[in-house]
């Protein structure tokens, strides 16, 4: 099949009125601030408290605060305020207080201080003043302003840092939180870097070689592509290394991905996902990777906010996400995915109750990537059908088989 990218817009013309959009009806949003139950007060008061006490980046700038991830996942699967108060508890052991920042930040300079996490404290009080000051409290404006506006809007790298800014700006939206859309803000200045530039300059879009419309397809692909060999060994993980001597060969495959039915092909994208965590663990062997839930949590993300965003910009972040996938499966050596992981006939009894229970009441209730994990295979389930049962047969063998994460 020839690529139909040619025959597209490129990524670039972002404002071109033909540019393909995906049609979702929004997830539920849930109006935590001016909720009067305890539940929803408890959410809010701790997403607040880790908003002031906690920094979001930290251990040197190397991890990302997830407590919103967690909080609000595990609130949405039902988790009461006991369990959510536990949970924030324990996410809080590893995070760090915030640090002052070595100056402020302006509206004539904040852009110089893009990628530099030494500077997250300066990002959250100049996108805080935004909310304050120009913009009558209302943060929506805010995350408009700067995540879509402009030559290089911030929307087109939030895949850095390993997805986390896309992933915190979906549960901004989804919570309808002013304090996570700041932090989703500031994370994605703190992160940006080079991977921008494929969703900002046309010329890095053009016809692959070869296409297909199926993720999955692809990247059995790449497993296969003895190009690949060799470029990381047991234990690494620097997606740089990849783009920095490998890029025409990245390209060809993020090119390669057709897209002439977005919907559909977003669909597969969610479906792969799913296989890309729980496909690549062979039996017995509890190895779930770290890395490859990234995936599926950032795909999830995608699916929340592609119908709060503007539909000029769909397409780039499914792209964006596409991208991410191709890196982070590279240099996880490319496990082989296996379509036949699920076995149907032994989970008969068991209905999605059954998962959620684990998620908020098991052994790891309070990590916060396996109860993301969780929450995303239950969101696809709802929005796309499940007819066959495979999301969720698919998350009772990951609740069942979950040991603990691969790194």
């Amino acid at each position: 099949m020839a690529s139909v990218l040619g025959q597209l817009p490129l990524v670039g013309s972002l404002f071109s009125p033909k540019y393909p959009s995906i049609d979702l009806e929004s997830v539920e949003v849930h109006c935590i601030e001016r909720a009067p139950e305890k539940r929803p007060r408890t959410l809010k008061y701790l997403l607040r408290a880790n908003h002031v006490n906690h920094s979001i980046l930290y251990h040197n700038l190397r991890y990302h605060n997830h407590m919103p991830h967690v909080l609000s996942s595990a609130y949405l699967i039902g988790a009461n305020h006991h369990q959510l108060n536990k949970i924030y508890e324990a996410e809080a052991e590893e995070l760090e207080p915030w640090k002052e920042s070595p100056c402020e930040l302006t509206e004539t300079d904040w852009r110089d201080y893009l990628g530099d996490g030494n500077y997250q404290r300066a990002f959250i009080d100049f996108f805080e003043d935004g909310v304050a000051m120009r913009n009558a409290y209302d943060w929506k404006k805010v995350v408009h302003q700067y995540m879509f506006e402009g030559d290089e809007p911030l929307v087109n790298c939030l895949v850095s840092g390993l997805g986390h800014p896309l992933i915190h700006l979906g549960y901004a939206f989804e919570m309808d939180n002013k304090e996570v859309a700041l932090e989703a803000l500031a994370m994605s200045a703190c992160t940006h870097n080079y991977l921008h530039k494929y969703s900002d300059d046309p010329s890095y879009t053009k016809p692959a070689p070869f296409s297909s419309t199926s993720p999955l397809e692809l990247l059995n692909k790449i497993a296969d592509d003895k190009r690949f060999d060799g470029i990381y060994k047991e234990g690494d993980f620097d997606l740089d290394v990849l783009f920095r001597g490998h890029e025409s060969l990245v390209m060809e495959y993020w090119n390669a991905w057709d897209l002439s039915d977005p919907k559909k092909q977003f669909q597969l994208s969610q479906e792969a996902a799913v296989n890309l965590l729980v496909g690549t663990v062979a039996p017995g062997t509890h190895s779930y990777s770290f890395f490859l839930v990234h995936i599926l949590t950032t795909s999830h993300a995608v699916r929340i906010l592609l119908p709060f965003i503007p539909a000029k910009f769909h397409m780039s972040v499914v792209r964006q996400w596409w991208l991410l996938t191709i890196a982070v499966y590279v240099a996880n050596l490319r496990p082989k995915i296996d379509p036949g992981y699920i076995d149907p006939g032994s989970h008969k009894s068991e209905i999605w109750t059954y998962v959620e229970d684990k998620a908020v009441n098991g052994p790891w209730a309070t990590d916060a990537h396996f109860v993301k994990a969780v929450r995303a295979m239950r969101e696809m389930s709802r929005t796309w059908g499940d007819v066959h049962e495979r999301y969720l047969y698919a998350a009772i063998r990951f609740v069942d088989d979950f040991e603990g994460w691969v790194f």
